[in-house]
């Protein structure tokens, strides 16, 4: 972990939509952020896959990474958090991503998962493939080698070859935490709604890390973990505002899939009560508050995971709200802006 408390930020982003937004209207607040966390200085900008939800307008991820790459002059690095890569065949991934490096250089990260990213139907849809630790891996190696130098495949990704886009490894279990190891990839937690297992996948990844392998991208144990956080100029407002994103946890979580929903000053107004332990416990990793209660407590679980950096998720009706609290933080951070 760097020496400094003050790990580097960025940030995951779904392309939300809000109540009363088109999918265009999504797209455009989104393309707005982008540009906007490039100014501010954010180490990443990653983008999620998920397909078949009102909320998030985000199924296209490469289409959208390329999108922002035209709106993001200063150099923000972009990236997948993550390609689902049992929906895709790796070499279509790597002649997407090889296709984005070659038109924009070295600014893409090429972050994997194995979860599905939608419902079961959906899945089915995607003609998805088996998603076992021992299938992903070996979609892993072939994705490793199309973006290599070509010489281990007879089969070809161009644009793509020599490439070699980095490569990060996703997870909310113990799995993703053992092929990151095994491979030696750098490993991105999803604790920002799955910190059950936390403590036990670093334990893995970090015990296990192989340096050595043909595929390591790092030459130690990397983590970046993710944190909800909402900065408003005063608590009242940042827990007034946050209540969008518990909406949204209980809509996920009973098969939901509106748009966001404006925030609400009773959440018990809008959500049964026996939903909350639900929410609470989905959203147990977060920082809500004004800038100088937000700070201390993205410190604490850097310092507490022994953290490489944080990817921040933040969501509000109001896109607005949104960059203010983007902003807000930025500053309170000590973040250098690119302008």
């Amino acid at each position: 972990m760097p020496t400094n408390s003050r790990v580097p930020l960025s940030v995951l982003e779904l392309v939300p939509r809000s109540q009363g937004m088109t999918p265009a209207d999504a797209m455009r607040h989104s393309t707005a952020l982008a540009t906007r966390l490039d100014e501010l200085g954010y180490e990443r900008l990653w983008v999620a896959e998920h397909h078949g939800t009102e909320a998030f307008m985000s199924s296209a991820t490469s289409l959208i990474l390329g999108h922002f790459a035209n709106h993001t002059p200063h150099g923000i690095r972009l990236g997948s958090g993550g390609v689902m890569l049992p929906n895709h065949s790796p070499l279509m991934v790597a002649e997407y991503y090889g296709t984005l490096a070659t038109l924009h250089g070295d600014r893409f990260d090429l972050g994997l998962g194995r979860a599905p990213g939608t419902d079961p139907l959906t899945a089915a849809a995607l003609a998805r493939s088996a998603s076992g630790l021992n299938d992903f891996a070996g979609n892993v190696l072939d994705l490793v080698s199309y973006l290599g130098d070509g010489a281990t495949t007879r089969v070809r990704a161009l644009p793509g070859e020599g490439t070699n886009v980095p490569i990060w490894m996703l997870g909310s279990s113990t799995g993703g935490a053992q092929v990151a190891a095994a491979l030696g990839l750098p490993f991105s937690f999803a604790s920002h709604f799955a910190p059950q297992q936390m403590r036990e996948a670093l334990a893995i990844y970090r015990d296990r890390f192989n340096a050595d392998a043909e595929t390591a991208q790092v030459d130690r144990p990397t983590v970046m973990a993710g944190i909800n956080v909402l900065v408003a100029p005063s608590e009242a407002e940042a827990h007034y505002l946050f209540t969008t994103a518990q909406q949204m946890v209980a809509a996920i979580r009973t098969g939901g899939s509106a748009p966001l929903a404006p925030p609400v000053d009773d959440l018990a107004t809008v959500i049964p009560e026996a939903a909350l332990p639900m929410i609470n416990e989905f959203h147990s990793v977060k920082a809500v508050g004004d800038p100088t209660q937000v700070v201390p407590v993205l410190e604490e679980f850097a310092a507490a995971y022994d953290l490489d950096e944080l990817i921040i998720t933040t969501y509000t009706h109001d896109p607005g709200m949104r960059q203010r609290s983007f902003e807000l933080l930025a500053d309170a951070w000590g973040i250098t802006p690119r302008v």
